[in-house]
């Protein structure tokens, strides 16, 4: 699949690139896809849920009323479950929801995510550039020009240019991100997926090592 280079001022440079078919253009695998993003959601949650049991709430340990004669059940604490302000039964406690997956399982994932998204056209090349200074109008200016005000949007780089992603912190719907960084979940969320020709390069050989 052959894509046109555009400037990030929204005009054609002339250039085309391919995209490798070994990532762009596979059969994509929708169970690897499932599992990943299982994967990145379950790794996101904090897990940090607990209440307190009847060991752990404040309260007198004396038994509120005599074991017979009152005609209800019996009662040892203000602590119990039953009373209001007691401890909880059985109530959450702190857990981690992460789990592993294969690594060439995650790569299928990725693979597939990008296909995907080439397959829309959800894949834009940008001819490299550089912000003098990192301005958020610049990079909403950007936006503009490329038709993309407003929609979320991923720009991958090949290497840290603080300029560009200082510029980009202050968008909500923008994301920037480093070859490395790429995940199945930021790919199929975006609207549109934005590569420079470096980081399409380092991304070439990131999914397909040199022998």
């Amino acid at each position: 699949m052959e894509l046109s280079v555009i400037q990030h001022t929204g005009e054609d440079t002339g250039k085309k690139v391919t995209l490798a078919q070994d990532i762009f253009d596979i059969v994509p695998n929708d169970h690897a896809i499932y599992m990943d993003i299982k994967h990145i959601l379950a790794n996101k949650r904090q897990g940090t849920h607990k209440t307190k049991e009847r060991g752990e709430v404040v309260g007198s340990t004396r038994k509120i009323k005599k074991q017979k004669g009152t005609g209800g059940a019996r009662a040892g604490s203000v602590r119990s479950p039953l009373f209001k302000g007691g401890g909880r039964v059985f109530g959450p406690r702190p857990k981690d929801y992460g789990f592993k997956i294969n690594k060439k399982l995650k790569q299928l994932a990725k693979k597939s995510a990008l296909t995907y998204k080439a397959q829309k056209g959800g894949i834009a090349i940008l001819e490299d550039f550089v912000f003098d200074q990192p301005k958020t109008k610049a990079y909403v200016e950007m936006l503009n020009r490329l038709q993309l005000e407003g929609k979320k949007t991923v720009f991958v780089l090949p290497a840290v240019d603080k300029n560009i992603i200082l510029a980009s912190r202050n968008i909500s719907r923008a994301k920037v991100m480093l070859v490395d960084q790429i995940n199945t979940l930021d790919v199929l969320h975006a609207h549109k997926l934005l590569i420079s020709e470096t980081a399409l390069e380092k991304l070439t050989h990131h999914f397909i090592p040199s022998p």
